[in-house]
């Protein structure tokens, strides 16, 4: 991550001060994906529409990521963790599937507004299979 984004999350970590557990699901996705080989980051801030964590891999040549997880600036904010469609399944057809909705591309989109452990479990899942099919480039 550049040291500018390092700054605009801390900055968007620190004055996040929302009393759902939406902050904690963040940090939880984010720390997930730290643990694995290869990942960096890339963080773009749009107040007021989203803060967006880009996961990419260091083998990736083809993609500038593989899964976002944007931070939606609603009236509460919430979660939607997408992945290119062509990376991940969705064996049981919890996400939503988005036309052109990851940099032009079809998406596969899951939304978090609150704390549900299946779902994080289950996104856990595609997040490894994104980063199977990325690390293996």
């Amino acid at each position: 991550m550049k040291k500018h984004e390092k700054q605009d999350l801390d900055t968007f970590l620190t004055d996040w001060q929302e009393s759902s557990n939406n902050k904690n699901i963040f940090l939880h996705f984010k720390n997930y994906l730290s643990k694995k080989d290869g990942i960096d980051f890339d963080f773009i801030a749009r107040p007021g529409v989203s803060y967006s964590l880009r996961g990419h891999h260091k083998k990736q040549q083809e993609k500038s990521l593989f899964v976002m997880i944007d931070v939606i600036d609603d009236l509460s904010r919430w979660l939607s963790i997408c992945f290119y469609k062509e990376m991940v399944r969705d064996p049981e057809e919890k996400g939503d599937f988005v036309p052109g909705g990851l940099l032009g591309q079809d998406a596969l989109c899951f939304d978090l507004e609150e704390q549900d452990t299946p779902l994080i479990k289950y996104i856990e899942a595609r997040l490894d299979e994104a980063w199977a099919c990325v690390a293996k480039q």
